[in-house]
């Protein structure tokens, strides 16, 4: 009897541990405006418009307090990602699109506030890989200004989508 109550006491604790109160926040944004003026670069830098919606990202997050900034390695995304990791004092972590959300990445995050830029196919789906539920369909190649918010606490999930212009 005693062997069943110690067995029951250890899967309590251990599926008690399974799932945090800790709120993790998820801000995905996709890169801002690329130069489209090479269609053969598969690495474009952002255009004008794009480095003002850098900018412009940096100051509408100016009140969020990010605990880490990721990004891919193109250079739109790490153009897009620095004004706001700047203003924060945070160095850009990499992250591979193809193994989002894996269990590194959910254990770096716990608990925490990030900031994530991805790309028109990959921002939406990280959102429906932390929800575990497939919401969102690919971005639209000229929405630069969708603001993906999701927010974990225990078994809670919640999303949000918010436009910000570029004026």
């Amino acid at each position: 009897m005693k062997n069943y109550i110690l067995l029951f006491v250890f899967a309590f604790s251990f599926l008690s541990s399974c799932t945090s109160d800790k709120k993790t926040s998820y801000y995905l944004i996709r890169h801002s405006e690329k130069d489209r003026s090479n269609m053969m670069n598969a690495n474009p830098h952002l255009n004008f418009e794009g480095e003002k919606r850098a900018q412009k990202w940096a100051a509408y997050f100016k009140d969020i307090k990010f605990d880490a900034v990721y990004s891919t390695k193109y250079f739109r995304t790490v153009e897009t990602a620095t004004p706001t990791a700047k203003t924060k004092g945070l160095e850009i972590k990499y992250y591979n699109p193809s193994k989002m959300f894996d269990s590194v990445f959910q254990a770096e995050t716990l608990g925490k506030t990030v900031l994530v830029v991805g790309h028109s196919n990959t921002t939406p789906h990280l959102a429906n890989k932390i929800l575990g539920e497939e919401i969102y369909q690919d971005m639209d190649d000229n929405d630069n200004g969708s603001l993906f918010i999701v927010t974990v606490k225990g078994n809670e999930k919640e999303s949000k989508i918010e436009k910000v212009e570029n004026n």
